[in-house]
């Protein structure tokens, strides 16, 4: 499965794209987006139109994006919405599914505890795909995203085996009992 992973941000919107069958992960691409100095508008537009050629590039089967985190400052908060928002549509756009997971979640799935910090995202983001060098932060946390998403299909993936083995251990399981 290929899986574009976004770190969205209005002035810099990390992407990451891994290929993984649930068991390995490959490093295809990755990098930022940087908008720094223009009108929000523009920002948001260049957001949506760099994401879309991502898109028709790399052909990712879904996007998978960081969720908002509630910041102390509204206005910030609010244009992170928005670039969100323009990648989102990217995807959707192509037709992607598009899962979100929370900072928590995702450091989580790559370091092991959710209170992870950038750094420690970047060495075993560096690690897991073999890369030579680290990458930058927003890279790296897109990088992480993908990741979450691998791990976590790879786990809903074995949940019906996992199932179908309960349901035959507690038949075999039955004790018969003489009346």
């Amino acid at each position: 499965m290929r899986i574009l992973g976004i770190d969205p941000g209005s002035l810099v919107t990390g992407f990451g794209i891994v290929d993984s069958d649930g068991r390995r992960s490959v490093h295809v691409h990755s990098g930022c987006i940087r908008v720094k100095g223009e009108d929000l508008v523009v920002r948001l537009g260049r957001i949506f139109d760099e994401v879309s050629l991502l898109v028709e590039t790399h052909r990712p089967e879904v996007l998978a994006i960081e969720q908002v985190f509630v910041s102390r400052n509204p206005s910030s908060a609010l244009k992170l919405g928005q670039a969100r928002g323009a990648a989102i549509c990217a995807g959707v756009r192509a037709g992607l599914p598009v899962s979100e997971y929370s900072p928590t979640s995702i450091k989580q799935a790559v370091v092991g505890t959710g209170a992870a910090s950038k750094e420690q995202v970047q060495h075993m983001i560096t690690m897991i795909l073999s890369l030579k060098d680290a990458p930058a932060a927003d890279q790296a946390d897109a990088l992480a995203v993908a990741l979450c998403h691998a791990h976590t299909q790879a786990t809903v993936s074995q949940i019906p085996e996992a199932l179908q083995g309960l349901a035959f251990r507690s038949r075999g399981s039955r004790r018969r009992t003489r009346r």
